[in-house]
């Protein structure tokens, strides 16, 4: 995956659980046991791309929620879904 590239679609992956707490989200890793904390953006790209995993529908929700361009935005959500790849948290489908 390259800088600009989105994938198609991501998958949450079933040994993830996630907490909600105010605006901002906890996710626990039950394979290594790990919690990972996402700041109010992130918990609701998190929140957006469970819901069916396509990531052009997410950016697009995204962008009509908040107030950037979307260059940035993509690369945000690209930074994200390879981070949590990275974790094993979610896979990623092209």
């Amino acid at each position: 995956m390259t800088n600009d590239d989105l994938p198609k679609k991501v998958r949450i992956s079933d040994n993830v659980l996630y907490q909600q707490i105010n605006n901002e989200c906890v996710l626990l890793d039950m394979d290594s046991e790990q919690y990972f904390g996402l700041d109010d953006v992130g918990a609701r790209m998190w929140q957006i791309l469970s819901e069916d995993g396509d990531t052009e529908k997410a950016l697009a929700i995204l962008l009509a929620e908040y107030d950037t361009d979307e260059k940035t935005l993509r690369k945000d959500l690209i930074k994200l879904i390879t981070e949590l790849g990275n974790e094993k948290l979610i896979s990623v489908e092209n």
